[in-house]
């Protein structure tokens, strides 16, 4: 068991975690898929986000901002179903993320938490895009760590690393948590940083938005309240 006692921080990750972005994404992409008369399920329709995000976030040619990610995301499911998107199509996915809202758990488990504990936001996302999104989270981060800023994106452990460095902090002390195994729980644990595995698809099927992994968490919840309360 964990001994929530030795961590001074904890961060999150934010998209998929502390907001629900499947429910962000799936109206947007099926709005674009329906209107072709593109019958595709929610389920499908995810695995293509997280397939093409993840090949565009690996790109080490050069950084790109989340915000021209998600637009070559539209682009790239236009590709792979013979459609080409309309110019306010391709930013209709980016647009959207100032309107994704939090999980029902999320603010009073920040609100909760922020009594005993910094907090940290590290996420792969731009500095504008979290800026839309903090409103909706109304706590005040200790800090965010931003893909933007390290100019990379998770999985890669150089978020963590700047994370840390930002921070001020040994490993040890930071209790990480995330719902995405892939960009989270495998670079994070590698690192031999206390992890959190928030599985909030647990009463679903696939691995939606995000790439399957295998890891071994130090803990898993289904949701943020179940952590607050083990954290007592």
């Amino acid at each position: 068991m964990l001994d929530f006692n030795q961590f001074e921080v904890v961060s999150f990750d934010c998209y998929g975690t502390l907001i629900d972005w499947e429910r962000g994404i799936l109206p947007v992409l099926k709005q674009l898929l329906s209107s072709r008369e593109i019958d595709l399920s929610d389920d499908g329709t995810l695995e293509l986000f997280a397939e093409f995000e993840s090949e565009l976030e690996k790109d080490k040619s050069d950084y790109i901002e989340y915000r021209k990610i998600l637009q070559e995301i539209v682009k790239k499911i236009g590709q792979k179903l013979n459609f080409e998107p309309t110019e306010t199509e391709v930013k209709t996915l980016a647009d959207s993320v100032n309107n994704w809202q939090p999980f029902p758990d999320t603010v009073a488990a920040l609100l909760g938490l922020k009594q005993k504990y910094k907090l940290a936001v590290i996420s792969n996302i731009d500095d504008d895009l979290f800026a839309g999104t903090a409103k909706h989270l109304k706590v005040e981060f200790d800090w965010v760590i931003t893909a933007e800023q390290v100019r990379s994106y998770k999985p890669s452990t150089r978020n963590f690393e700047i994370a840390l460095e930002t921070m001020g902090i040994a490993p040890e002390k930071l209790l990480h948590v995330a719902q995405s195994l892939y960009h989270d729980i495998v670079p994070a644990a590698s690192m031999g940083i206390s992890t959190v595995w928030v599985n909030r698809r647990h009463d679903k099927t696939g691995f939606g938005a995000t790439l399957p992994a295998s890891a071994q968490p130090d803990l898993e919840v289904p949701d943020l309240k179940t952590l607050v309360e083990a954290i007592g």
